[in-house]
């Protein structure tokens, strides 16, 4: 069994970086699988063990790589280390773009300015104003790209670092030569300098970074606002009696603790209250707009605010395992997974940059060699246009666009859904989602609220208090909602339960067990026959009069005989009707997979809207009618809450769990709906298709733009336009498109949850 490992990961500029990294890692023993996000700057690598020594010769190699790695700090810490990389960054873009423009002025608008000491001035001042840019400002680009050389890799920097310094050197040369004899003809007859494409070129490298840099902010807003949600702190209460309370750290507070939390405050850890009632605010997590009245017993959440008196609170979970911690957790390993179409993306991205240096080079010798036998050379020499076309051509070529266009996207869609109470546990199953054309569900504790009520019980053979007894006992060991009906009608009865033991689930059918020397049974009419007990033809009769009123009925033997049954109602939610209505009109097939009989299936069915169903469908059954619509090409979404939907869930290719339903199905799910609302079923498949949307847009956008791009600084134009593209432009378009990306993904922070 691997364990998991995450890093920081400093220094990536693009998505050939975030390649090189995932390679490093995977060359290290120990290692198991990796997955690197360049928008978080995060490796996520599954390990064989945790060992220090481990961590420490993996974060040394990535180290030595070039890059800077270290584990995580308190996850509170996050939204400040990304606000302080921010600054930073505007900090080093500012001071940028005001040495930039002098450079600019000198070489492109100002009129000759003399000599000094036989050096031409205008010439020398713009050279002196580039040094300061292209040492200290660009250092960062220079040194990354020599480090990934190093590596024997190429990367963004090493085009930046390339287009720079052929451009720095070739005006520097040019400058010296005015005051400096013995360089070559060449040299001394060049009119044009490039300082301004030099200066502008990291200028706007710089911009775009820190655009970027707090997009990618604004991106895990989401994510830092959960994180804010849990107080560091708790008031244990010391000493029940006299009510005295200490001050704690939440990761001190031991499970079965209690503590007490005031009007107005956040609830520090997930509990159940202890002998009182509260209105309590939950739409921090689930998404409920209005109160929600909780008394004795009940659960709440950490991260829920109370809104009226005090509470005593007893814990039911250490800090680290609460709902919200859960919640972040399952986003940020949502938003390190890789998709698909990801992987694509770096396969070509891998063969991009040194592709583009090839190509770079190759128009350069062209023009450098036939570029005055086919125009009128604009800049006075072959040699001049050559140098122009191979800096254009390197810098607008660099692939941030290509390298952020799915996983800003992705970091978005994850953090909007956690926002909006929908957890998306799988990436894949968020690039699935826009696919999906069949929807299935379950129907108890899915369509219907899954707090079924006894209505009725029919006694055959035995008294109620003697069959809701057998029937209460059985169902201990169930955590089916119908179980709760059961024990709650039994203890409004009597208090008295069998002592029945040897307790066992029968998958789809029910539980048996023994009384004394006799065997018990709760469960349909298969399971009842199969225990030995005959049903009579009155008796089945009866039966379908019973189930054609829509309800679910559990019949009770002991022995041979049966005892009776018990029928249980449901209440539909509100929003199912609205939900089945929704799925339709984005296309989907609805259907209802249910283990309950078919008229009570029937009867739900036409109440919400739902044509095709399949009821009396064991767990294994379940699973089965999923590979056979996907064998027959659907692409199927299956919502369900219990045990029994765990199979169907993993079968399917995209699986939705109710918040509220067991472990094993929120285990076996991709997608968990917090608020446990049928509509979100839809709004999570939605929302998939408006991330693949953003991807799809920022995939076209970013090869459009180098599609563009890459000939028009080539001269591919020039002889039939005269239109060629100047290093600074050619900077400020490809700054300007990995902006527009990130942009464009922050567009899904507008995007809203179906409402009912």
């Amino acid at each position: 069994m691997s364990e998991e490992l995450r890093l920081n990961i400093a220094g990536m500029t693009c998505s050939a970086c975030a390649i090189s990294v995932e390679k490093i890692i995977s060359n290290q023993p120990n290692v198991v699988s990796v997955s690197v996000n360049l928008a978080l700057n995060k490796a996520l690598i599954q390990v064989e063990s945790i060992h220090e020594e481990n961590i420490h010769s993996l974060i040394e190699a990535i180290n030595q790589g070039g890059f800077e790695a270290e584990r995580p700090e308190k996850t509170f810490s996050m939204s400040e280390s990304a606000e302080e990389i921010v600054n930073i960054q505007s900090k080093k873009a500012l001071l940028a773009i005001v040495l930039a423009l002098p450079t600019l002025w000198l070489t492109m608008f100002s009129s000759d300015l003399g000599e000094m000491a036989s050096f031409d001035l205008r010439l020398t001042l713009a050279m002196l104003t580039t040094i300061p840019i292209y040492f200290w400002s660009g250092w960062e680009f220079h040194s990354n790209a020599w480090n990934s050389l190093k590596r024997g890799s190429t990367n963004m920097d090493v085009l930046i670092h390339l287009g720079t310094t052929v451009a720095f050197s070739w005006s520097t040369l040019v400058t010296l030569s005015t005051g400096i004899d013995g360089f070559p003809a060449v040299i001394n007859d060049a009119k044009h300098v490039f300082f301004d494409g030099v200066a502008f070129i990291i200028a706007f490298v710089l911009i775009g970074n820190y655009l970027e840099a707090a997009a990618k902010l604004r991106a895990t807003d989401a994510v830092h606002s959960l994180m804010q949600l849990q107080p560091n702190d708790a008031r244990l209460i010391l000493d029940y009696e006299k009510m005295d309370t200490e001050m704690k750290n939440v990761e001190t507070i031991m499970t079965g603790s209690l503590i007490k939390v005031l009007t107005g405050e956040t609830i520090p850890i997930d509990g159940i209250l202890i002998d009182c009632k509260a209105s309590i605010d939950e739409s921090t997590m689930t998404g409920e707009a209005y109160p929600v009245r909780k008394s004795d017993g009940d659960e709440v959440l950490a991260g829920t605010i109370i809104l009226d008196g005090s509470v005593i609170i007893k814990t039911t979970k250490p800090s680290d395992d609460c709902l919200i911690n859960n919640v972040i957790d399952l986003v940020e390993q949502a938003q390190m997974g890789k998709a698909p179409i990801q992987r694509l993306v770096d396969k070509i991205a891998s063969i991009f940059v040194p592709l583009v240096v090839i190509l770079a080079i190759s128009a350069s010798i062209f023009w450098a060699t036939w570029g005055g036998s086919l125009i009128e050379n604009p800049m006075n020499s072959n040699l001049e246009l050559a140098i122009m076309v191979l800096v254009s051509s390197l810098v607008i070529a660099c692939p941030c666009a290509l390298g952020l266009a799915t996983p800003t996207a992705l970091v978005v869609g994850t953090g909007v859904g956690a926002k909006n109470g929908l957890l998306i546990k799988g990436i894949d199953a968020l690039e699935m989602a826009h696919k999906c054309d069949t929807l299935v569900m379950d129907k108890t504790g899915t369509i219907t609220s899954g707090k079924p009520r006894v209505s009725h019980i029919e006694i055959i053979d035995c008294e109620v208090k003697e069959i809701l007894s057998i029937a209460s006992a059985l169902e201990s060991e169930s955590t089916h909602p119908l179980a709760s009906a059961i024990h709650k009608s039994w203890s409004n009865v009597t208090s008295e339960k069998a002592n029945v033991v040897d307790i066992r689930t029968i998958s789809g059918m029910g539980l048996v067990g023994k009384l004394g020397d006799k065997v018990v049974a709760i469960g349909n009419k298969e399971l009842i026959e199969d225990v030995g007990v005959e049903i009579s033809s009155d008796v089945e009769l009866s039966l379908v009069k019973a189930s054609m009123k829509g309800v679910s009925i559990a019949l009770v033997s002991q022995g041979s005989r049966l005892l009776g049954w018990i029928e249980m109602s449901d209440r539909i939610r509100e929003s199912s009707k609205l939900a089945v209505k929704k799925a339709k009109q984005m296309g989907l097939n609805v259907m209802m997979l249910t283990g309950d009989n078919r008229y009570s299936a029937d009867s739900i069915a036409k109440e919400v809207g739902i044509e095709k169903v399949i009821a009396n469908i064991k767990p294994d059954q379940k699973a089965n009618e999923i590979k056979s619509l996907q064998n027959d090409g659907k692409i199927v979404a299956m919502l369900g809450d219990g045990i029994n939907d765990a199979a169907a869930l993993s079968q399917a290719n995209i699986g939705l769990a109710m918040g509220a339903g067991s472990d094993i199905a929120l285990d076996a799910a991709d997608f968990v709906l917090v608020r446990n609302d049928l509509i979100d079923a839809v709004s999570s498949i939605d929302l998939g298709k408006a991330t693949m949307k953003r991807i799809k847009t920022n995939l076209g956008w970013a090869f459009i733009y180098n599609i563009i791009g890459i000939p028009l600084a080539m001269g591919v134009l020039l002889p039939f336009t005269g239109m060629l593209l100047p290093p600074a432009f050619a900077a400020a378009a490809m700054a300007l498109s990995s902006v527009s990306v990130v942009g464009n993904s922050l567009v899904l922070r507008w995007w809203k949850p179906i409402e009912n």
